[in-house]
């Protein structure tokens, strides 16, 4: 990781610049990505919060009145009906490690959370493990459950860095969640990196059923890619990734967007129609973009639908949501996106294997340090500051 002059916060702003690695450099390549035009309309950033290091932006499905934001130390805060409420819906911070890259990383909500009141964060514990854990809401719609606690997994993580987090239910009604590679620079773990070792949970899409059965913390689905195979985790979905920090669902089609940290030379984002990604090797750490980065093989790899050059600016992206929200004429069936290092908030139109009309969101040009995006149960995408503030993406 490079050595940064962090400023006022501190370390804190590494959480999403974790890509910046050291290590070996890409073969060159032409720029993958043109520079942008400026969006015709585009939005207003409606400010709903402001909150410290939001890290994770999540509302429980068919509730149009809240909002819940997670901050990097621990602490979950709800938006309500517009406003942020001065009680924590849960306080994590005696269980969560926070700094760097580390902290309460994710959030995702039951497809029945109305009903069973089901609810998962991702973490970093005190020990530097990264955890996924399910509660309950309380008494009241208003704070969960602190006392539910029930660990679905604890997973070893031998660096600070690169801990993935997103947590996003799927079309299937499944739990996905991505993990980074382990840390350090060029996935330099084992013989292969832990990317492409598939005995490892570490730089993976993993899936599961979240609800607890015959004794077991989860259900792995019968359909995943890998089940029945001698030394292979049954819970992964996908694999070579670096760190998937944040990738969605197009709530209208299912197809699966991810956007994947780079190393030293590429940001990339890959977009598979739904069940594509089923199996699909996304290459790193043999590839970081569509470029070779170290020697080995990975078959079958998926190659990005886009890739941004770190020498044109970007460092570390930050992935987003196919817009669906039709207040939004403008945005409507593109994806917006950010990258930590170059202000504004940027979108595109995506299809299998292609890419195009790379705009820059008028409206949404000067927001800084990017570090998440959300969607409500309406659709309406918000977008949120390291620096702490959060915003609504409106019509202008």
């Amino acid at each position: 990781m490079r050595a940064r002059n962090l400023g006022p916060v501190g370390i804190v702003v590494l959480m999403v610049v974790t890509a910046c690695g050291s290590g070996s450099a890409a073969e060159p390549q032409r720029s993958t990505a043109a520079h942008p035009s400026v969006a015709a309309g585009g939005v207003r950033l409606l400010p709903v919060a402001t909150v410290a290091s939001p890290t994770a932006i999540a509302a429980p499905p068919k509730d149009r009145r809240h909002v819940f934001v997670t901050e990097q130390e621990g602490v979950i805060r709800t938006i309500r009906a517009g406003r942020l409420q001065a009680k924590p819906f849960l306080d994590l911070r005696a269980k969560v490690r926070s700094g760097g890259e580390q902290g309460l990383l994710g959030l995702a909500f039951a497809p029945d959370y109305a009903k069973s009141g089901r609810l998962y964060v991702y973490y970093t514990a005190k020990d530097s493990r990264e955890v996924l854990e399910e509660y309950r809401r309380g008494a009241s719609s208003e704070t969960a459950n602190a006392d539910s606690g029930r660990k679905l997994f604890v997973h070893q993580d031998p660096e600070g860095n690169h801990n993935g987090g997103q947590l996003q239910f799927g079309p299937d009604g499944l739990l996905y969640i991505g993990t980074g590679d382990g840390g350090g620079a060029g996935d330099n773990h084992g013989t292969r990196g832990n990317a492409q070792d598939l005995s490892s949970p570490l730089g993976k899409l993993l899936r599961i059923d979240p609800r607890q059965s015959g004794g077991k913390p989860f259900t792995v689905p019968q359909d995943n890619p890998f089940i029945g195979r001698d030394g292979v985790l049954p819970e992964i979905y996908a694999f070579g990734l670096r760190n998937p920090w944040r990738f969605s669902f197009d709530r209208v089609s299912g197809a699966l967007t991810l956007a994947d940290v780079g190393q030293d030379a590429f940001e990339e984002i890959n977009y598979l129609p739904k069940g594509a990604a089923r199996g699909a090797n996304f290459g790193w750490r043999v590839y970081e973009g569509r470029s070779r980065f170290a020697a080995g093989s990975a078959p079958g790899a998926v190659p990005p639908v886009i890739t941004f050059k770190h020498e044109d600016g970007y460092c570390s992206i930050t992935g987003g949501y196919v817009v669906r929200d039709r207040a939004l004429t403008a945005l409507y069936g593109r994806y917006v996106f950010a990258d930590y290092c170059k202000p504004g908030v940027r979108s595109v139109r995506l299809r299998a294997k292609k890419a195009s009309g790379l705009q820059l969101v008028s409206g949404a040009s000067a927001v800084r340090a990017i570090s998440t995006f959300g969607e409500d149960a309406q659709g309406r995408v918000y977008v949120a500051s390291l620096n702490g503030p959060v915003y609504r993406l409106t019509a202008r």
